[in-house]
């Protein structure tokens, strides 16, 4: 499976620049985004941004364009979106960068903000549960398996891959959750 940039569904394909440069040189050219470009880019849902905006979670596109922060901040939503409830993700960008309206409180632009979460998304790919692990894990455990149909045993090892995955997942956002919690003093 091809990694994707975080909150697209566009291949990384070797990029090792600063993520939101890609999209720089669209913005320009087309004087911001319209909704459908954005669509297309994130694999999202028209009625899912709207949404987004009307209650507050996005900047509101001028004059029906979509630029840099809007962009960025539904980037950051959308990579987010699996693993944390929208509303902790919409107060967590706020603890960064306050108002969702106004740049005058924001610590970091939108844009850079995306470009560190996809930079340490990127760093910590091949932190100490490599892939190689887990399959050595998988295959230690399943080495006895005795199959009934040929390719009985791999579809086991990949069963087991997503539940080892998703097993992860699920502890990972509990310590993202733990971590919220310390953040915001709760």
């Amino acid at each position: 499976m091809k990694a994707l940039i975080p909150g697209t569904v566009i291949p990384y394909a070797g990029f090792d620049g600063d993520v939101f440069d890609l999209f720089r040189p669209m913005l320009r050219a087309a004087d911001g985004l319209s909704l459908a470009q954005v669509c297309s880019i994130t694999g999202l849902e028209a009625p899912c941004i709207q949404n987004w905006v009307k209650r507050g979670f996005v900047p509101h596109p001028i004059k029906k364009r979509y630029y840099e922060r809007q962009l960025a901040r539904i980037l950051m939503i959308s990579a987010l979106r699996e693993s944390m409830q929208i509303e902790r993700i919409v107060q967590l960008l706020a603890l960064v960068n306050g108002d969702v309206e106004s740049e005058a409180d924001d610590l970091i632009e939108e844009s850079r903000l995306f470009d560190m979460l996809c930079r340490v998304i990127r760093d910590t790919e091949t932190l100490p549960l490599a892939n190689a692990q887990a399959e050595e894990s998988i295959a230690r455990v399943s080495a006895n398996y005795r199959e009934s149909r040929p390719g009985d045993k791999v579809r086991l090892e990949e069963a087991l891959t997503v539940m080892l995955y998703a097993h992860l997942a699920c502890r990972l956002k509990r310590e993202a959750d733990l971590a919220y919690m310390q953040l915001c003093g709760g």
